[in-house]
């Protein structure tokens, strides 16, 4: 059974949601407010966590921002907002994923078990990957840079890998967006720029020189560290 916390002040929803999604084996636990969705998730330890903009008292991205700093939980954002940067900003905090509100429940079903088997162990290809001041374990979904361990949400971890793996090689947009499956379409683009942004941040990767990423200007993006004689 597959445990997933809801924080979203429409109770009447939620409790509609709760029994419609007991048929995948998803099992929900809602929570109103901030306060009682951390008491719930410090206590259920979910597997993922869906996380409403529109709240009373600290919103969604406050939210959002408060678990990342201990937790890389998968996070799905639910949001009525329709502008674009709004959608972004959830995604550049450390979100996974978003659904815009109204849906329709057997999308969210889908986006669960989708973003659930990209944080999974599933992966294909080598377990670990070892290059010149960076490993990558994917069996862990750990990284380290130069011995020291970073932390990166399970949406950095993934680009990083589907980077890494292809080492050496020119990754264009389409490609990553291809593998990063189940953000809208409308924002993806420059969702991936403001990842990988992100994530040389983390990682400590300057634009030039890079050490890591390279971006490949109107393409996409490269890893250029050079593979460990011992890999």
């Amino acid at each position: 059974m597959i445990k997933v916390l809801l924080i979203d002040d429409d109770r009447k929803h939620s409790q509609l949601l709760k029994t419609y999604l007991s048929q995948f084996g998803i099992a929900l636990d809602c929570a109103a407010d901030a306060d009682e969705g951390f008491r719930r998730l410090s206590r259920s330890d979910p597997d993922l966590l869906l996380l409403d903009v529109m709240l009373p008292g600290r919103d969604g991205f406050d939210i959002c921002r408060e678990v990342r700093q201990t937790s890389r939980i998968p996070i799905i954002m639910l949001t009525a907002r329709g502008d674009v940067v709004d959608r972004v900003s959830g995604l550049e905090i450390g979100a996974d994923d978003y659904i815009g509100k109204p849906f329709e429940p057997r999308e969210l079903v889908a986006r669960i078990q989708s973003l659930l088997r990209r944080t999974g162990s599933a992966d294909a290809g080598p377990r670990l990957l070892r290059f010149e001041g960076i490993d990558i374990d994917t069996d862990a979904r750990s990284v380290s840079v130069d011995g020291a361990r970073i932390e990166l949400t399970s949406m950095e971890f993934e680009l990083l890998a589907i980077l890494a793996r292809r080492a050496g090689k020119k990754v264009s947009r389409d490609e990553i967006l291809n593998d990063l499956r189940g953000i809208d379409a409308a924002i993806l683009t420059r969702a991936v720029d403001i990842m990988v942004s992100r994530l040389r941040q983390k990682l400590g990767d300057p634009i030039k020189p890079p050490r890591f990423i390279q971006t490949i200007w109107g393409f996409g993006y490269s890893f250029i560290a050079r593979r460990r004689s011992d890999a």
